[in-house]
C-alpha cells in the first residue's frame, strides 16, 4: 500500500510539473519539443517494460511507431475515416504485426533477437520509401489533420502539448501497476533466469509475447499522437538511427526503471536542442555526453539519482 501510494504521489507531482513547465517559456518551439519528448517517453517506457524488465533486446521499435503513424495518417488524409478512428486501427495494427512478428523472432535470445528486430526495422523502413503511392516515399506524407476529440480540435501547441503530457501520466500509472502486478513479477523472473522461472511454472513465451506486444501498442499510441501534431510524415523519422537511440534512452535513463525511461526520454530529446549553440562540434558533445554518463552513471539516471538519495539518508539517520 505504501507503494502504491508512493508511485501515485510520484505520478501527481509530475503532472503538476509538466501542467506548471509552459507558464515559464517565452517561446512555442519549447513548448513543441517538450511534446515530442513526452511522445519519445512513451515509447520508452514500453521498450523498458520489453528490456529492462522482461530482458528482451529490440532494435525495432521506431517500426511500431512508424506503421500507427501512417496507418492513421493515410486513413484519415486518404480514405477520409475519421480520425479516432484512424488513430485506433493505426495503434492495433502495430499490435497485431507485434504478435505476428513476435511468435517466431522470441523464440530467439541475445544479439539473434536484436538482429531479427533490426532486420524488421529494415524491411519496413524500406517499405515505406518504396511504396511511393501509399506513402509519399522519401517525400513524405503531407496533409494529415490536425487531432480531433468529441468536437474539440487541438489547434494550439499548448493543448497539444497538455493532452501528451497526460497521456503519458496515463502510460506511467499504467506501467507502474502493470510491474507491480502478478504480470510484472513474472516478467523479472523471466529477465533474471529463464530457467528458472521455467520451473515455477511461469509460461516464458506467453508472457515474452505479451509484453512485446503491450510495447509495440505503446509505440503505435506514440505515433499517431506525433503524425496528427505534426501533420506531415516521412520515413527519416522510422529509421535505424531512432531504433538506438530510443534503446539509448532506456539504457541512459535506467534499465527496469520506468521513470528512468521518462527522464531518458526527456534528457536525449532536449540536449540537442542546447548543443546547437556549438555547430560544428555538435555531434561530438553529443556522444561525449552520451559516454560520460554511460561510464559514470552505470545504472542510468534514475539509478544514480536513487543511489544517492539513499547515501544521503543513510547518512542523515549516522549523524
Amino acid at each position: 500500500m505504501s507503494g502504491f501510494k508512493k508511485d501515485g504521489l510520484s505520478v501527481f507531482c509530475f503532472v503538476l510539473l509538466l501542467l506548471a513547465v509552459p507558464f515559464f517559456l517565452t517561446n512555442v518551439y519549447y513548448i513543441n519539443t517538450l511534446t515530442l519528448s513526452a511522445i519519445h517517453a512513451i515509447i520508452a517506457v514500453g521498450l523498458n517494460l520489453l528490456m529492462g524488465y522482461a530482458g528482451q533486446v529490440s532494435l525495432g521499435h521506431a517500426a511500431f511507431y512508424g506503421i500507427a503513424a501512417y496507418t492513421s495518417a493515410i486513413l484519415t488524409t486518404t480514405y477520409g475515416l475519421p480520425i479516432p478512428l484512424g488513430m485506433v486501427i493505426g495503434i492495433l495494427l502495430s499490435g497485431f504485426i507485434a504478435y505476428i512478428i513476435g511468435i517466431p523472432t522470441l523464440k530467439l535470445k541475445g544479439h539473434y533477437l536484436a538482429m531479427a528486430t533490426l532486420g524488421f526495422g529494415v524491411i519496413v523502413y524500406i517499405f515505406f520509401n518504396e511504396t511511393i503511392e501509399l506513402t509519399g516515399g522519401p517525400s513524405g506524407f503531407r496533409g494529415v489533420p490536425r487531432l480531433a476529440l468529441f468536437g474539440f480540435t487541438f489547434e494550439s501547441d499548448l493543448s497539444y502539448y497538455y493532452l501528451t503530457s497526460l497521456t503519458l501520466a496515463f502510460i506511467i500509472v499504467l506501467s507502474l501497476n502493470l510491474i507491480n502486478s502478478r504480470i510484472g513479477r513474472a516478467l523479472k523472473a523471466i529477465h533474471t533466469s529463464e530457467t528458472a522461472a521455467q520451473v515455477f511454472g511461469i509460461p516464458i513465451a506467453k508472457y515474452k509475447l505479451f509484453v512485446f506486444v503491450i510495447s509495440a501498442l505503446y509505440a503505435g499510441l506514440a505515433g499517431v499522437l506525433y503524425v496528427h501534431n505534426l501533420s506531415f510524415v516521412a520515413p527519416s523519422s522510422f529509421g535505424f538511427n531512432f531504433s538506438v537511440e530510443l534503446v539509448t534512452m532506456v539504457v541512459l535513463g535506467g534499465m527496469a526503471r520506468i521513470w528512468g525511461s521518462v527522464i531518458g526520454a526527456f534528457f536525449l530529446t532536449i540536449l540537442p536542442e542546447f548543443l546547437r549553440f556549438f555547430e560544428n562540434i555538435e555531434i561530438m558533445l553529443y556522444g561525449a555526453i552520451l559516454i560520460v554518463f554511460i561510464i559514470f552513471m552505470p545504472e542510468g539516471i534514475a539509478g544514480s539519482i536513487v543511489k544517492i538519495f539513499a547515501a544521503w539518508r543513510a547518512r542523515k539517520s549516522d549523524v
